[in-house]
């Protein structure tokens, strides 16, 4: 377990940070830009939580998916290596891929088909799963450009970023009513 006794270090006030394997980078490295993201995108799937309450049927998974999110930032935060370690850093797994998977499948099987692209809103949870989605994406965004930097990332990582952006939209399409309270998309339906 985890235990923080003091929360400020000043160790990073000239921009630097520590990595999880305890080696040295700026605050505006791409690898702690992305975990600051992931970071963003767990702080939003909070607030879709206090929304929909804790009596919904979304808020246990999304309590699960904040929990993975911490293993994720860990994963991220602790760069693989061929060097061997005194202790095994927290990797994402390919079964927490495949419970988002699980979930989205048996979610979308109660939703509405879709005729038109949706506009995030509807009810205040779904707006807050929409928002939590697009911070995801983001997230998923600076992972893919940490790979093409050439850093090594465990790749369930991107995958599992993926596949949680794919399931927040269903989430936010399950409570519009499961799609019912949808807004959809009218293209250039405002103009003149």
């Amino acid at each position: 377990m985890v235990r923080l006794t003091k929360i400020y270090t000043r160790s990073g006030d000239a921009g630097r940070t520590r990595l999880g394997d305890m080696s040295e980078t700026d605050k505006h490295d791409l690898r702690v830009d992305a975990y600051g993201d992931v970071d963003e995108a767990n702080s939003a799937i909070g607030l879709a939580r206090s929304a929909l309450g804790t009596a919904h049927t979304l808020d246990r998974v999304l309590s699960t998916i904040q929990n993975d999110l911490f293993d994720l930032g860990a994963d991220l935060c602790v760069p693989e290596s061929d060097q061997p370690r005194e202790w095994e850093p927290l990797r994402v797994k390919p079964d927490q891929v495949d419970a988002l998977e699980a979930h989205i499948d048996h979610l979308n099987a109660d939703l509405e088909p879709l005729n038109s692209f949706i506009l995030p809103a509807g009810t205040e949870a779904s707006a807050r799963l929409h928002l939590a989605r697009t911070v995801c994406r983001r997230a998923e965004r600076k992972v893919s450009a940490l790979l093409a930097s050439g850093a090594r990332v465990n790749g369930d990582v991107l995958r599992y970023l993926n596949r949680l952006s794919d399931l927040l939209f269903v989430m936010a399409r399950t409570a519009n009513d499961n799609g019912k309270a949808d807004v959809l998309w009218v293209p250039g339906g405002q103009r003149g």
